[in-house]
């Protein structure tokens, strides 16, 4: 170990303790690494930093060829040196040919005749490495494959970032158009109210100028008859019974009913504007899920309705997203109750209709049938089939332009009908066991629409009898 360490002091370099990186050799015989070198001749100052001589401004430094080679050398020599000792039981300096599977380290010879490994079981070190490297060949190829996974996510990251501004954004579009509807009616609205006020202001204003010239004219009557009984009276007693009284009686109009009926115009006024608003506003009981439509699906702002097209949209891969077919499914999950919308499908010619479980796959090919949590009905071809397994045909007497699709969740019935004449197609029978979604599928140019309903407005009024029963209110 002196030599070792010996040796290893002349392999150091002065400046940096350490051994020669690329070392180079100074006029006066010293040599030091080049990097370190250059570090202390930072200053212009360009002397030895171990003797002070000083070097020549025109002279080079030239590399140390020998002196390199040899700590090459020595690098090596000392990293074997450094792997036999690993190899090399620290008790009995023999050579770890062995690997104690009990207490999972390895042994030499001499340690398992010893009482510390005496009955364990123990294997060659070559057999134990090969099963060793064949679990870090699988544990390399999964951690591999997941770092794959992680830069894939990584990169569907930044472009998931940009798509939700720009979703953000077209909401914000629909949103403002949606208001800018519901404003419009309001303006509209406000603008007839406020003209039904202004009429009525001008017929009731008309009405009290015409009051007012009759009242005038009976003014002007009664004042010329009071004058002509003023004279009378001043006649003699005979020659007014000659002439006998005046009969006359004015008419005199009646003045109700001239203000503003204000109850008319402002009575629940909010209320029958809502009603009013709702006569223009429809309602759909199935809004489509853009977040689940396959990139080659294309969904209206309202969200009732898609079409085909062959063009792929930019969409992220998120997991709710259908990968494999032009799929997608109503966003709100139904797992009680009766529900049922009606589907126009027009001049489309290639679509299902249905529900879908909600664990129901989406990133795999697989045919839209129960077992696989679809109950649908498919129109292809011009034949309507019911997709059970195998799929059922279906003989209709017309191709309908309305599917009813009714839902029974309580009963387990999945049923169509043709809305012309409410005639059913066909009826799934099912017990349901987990929440269900509107399913939609088309690989046609043609819109798939939900038809909205009419929203219908029921007041519950309270009616209240009182009875007066031993001086006592009953409601």
């Amino acid at each position: 170990w002196f030599c070792r360490d010996h040796e290893m002091e002349d392999l150091t370099c002065p400046i940096c303790c350490d051994i020669f990186t690329d070392p180079v050799l100074l006029p006066c015989s010293h040599s030091f690494c080049r990097s370190c070198l250059k570090h202390c001749w930072v200053t212009g100052l360009r002397e030895c930093p171990v003797c002070r001589k000083k070097a020549r401004k025109k002279s080079t430094t030239s590399s140390n060829l020998a002196l390199k080679n040899i700590c090459e050398a020595w690098q090596i020599r000392r990293e074997n040196s450094l792997l036999e000792e690993k190899i090399i039981c620290d008790l009995h300096e023999q050579k770890l040919k062995l690997f104690c599977v009990v207490d999972k380290q390895p042994i030499c010879v001499v340690c398992q005749a010893s009482k510390l490994h005496q009955n364990h079981d123990c294997l060659p070190v070559e057999e134990v490495a090969k099963d060793c490297k064949e679990e870090l060949s699988v544990s390399l190829e999964s951690s591999q494959q997941k770092l794959e996974n992680l830069k894939r996510i990584h990169l569907n990251s930044a472009a998931l970032f940009q798509y939700i501004k720009a979703q953000a954004l077209e909401m914000q579009r629909v949103i403002k158009n949606q208001f800018e509807e519901l404003h419009q009616i309001l303006y509209q609205e406000e603008s007839r109210r406020i003209a039904a006020l202004k009429k009525e202001e001008e017929e009731k204003t008309a009405r009290i100028k015409y009051k007012f010239k009759e009242l005038s004219a009976d003014v002007l009557s009664l004042t010329e008859t009071i004058s002509v009984i003023q004279e009378q009276l001043k006649e003699e007693d005979v020659v007014l019974l000659k002439v006998g009284a005046i009969h006359n009686n004015p008419l005199f109009n009646d003045m109700s009913g001239l203000l503003i009926d204000v109850t008319k115009h402002i009575c629940n006024l909010k209320y029958r504007v809502w009603e009013k608003i709702l006569e223009d506003i429809d309602y759909t009981p199935v809004t489509l899920d853009p977040n689940t439509a396959h990139p080659c699906l294309v969904l209206s702002d309202d969200l009732t309705s898609l079409h085909y097209t062959k063009q792929s949209g930019c969409c992220p891969d998120n997991p709710e997203r259908f990968h494999i077919s032009a799929e997608v499914v109503g966003m709100t999950a139904l797992s009680s109750g009766s529900h049922i919308w009606v589907v126009e499908t027009g001049s489309n010619q290639d679509w299902l209709l249905g529900v879908a479980s909600s664990s129901a796959s989406r990133d795999v090919e697989v045919c839209a049938r129960p077992e696989n949590g679809f109950w649908a009905l498919c129109f292809r071809d011009g034949e309507f089939r019911a997709m059970t397994s195998p799929p059922t045909p279906l003989t209709v007497a017309r191709t309908p332009e309305q599917i009813k699709v009714h839902l029974d969740y309580n009963k387990g019935t999945l049923s169509f009908f043709d809305t012309a004449d409410d005639t059913l197609i066909y009826e799934f029978a099912h017990t349901f066991t987990e929440p269900l979604l509107p399913y939609f599928y088309t690989q046609s140019s043609h819109p798939l629409r939900i038809m909205p309903e009419k929203v219908v407005v029921t007041m519950l009024t309270t009616v209240i009898t009182r009875r007066k029963e031993n001086h006592s209110l009953c409601t």
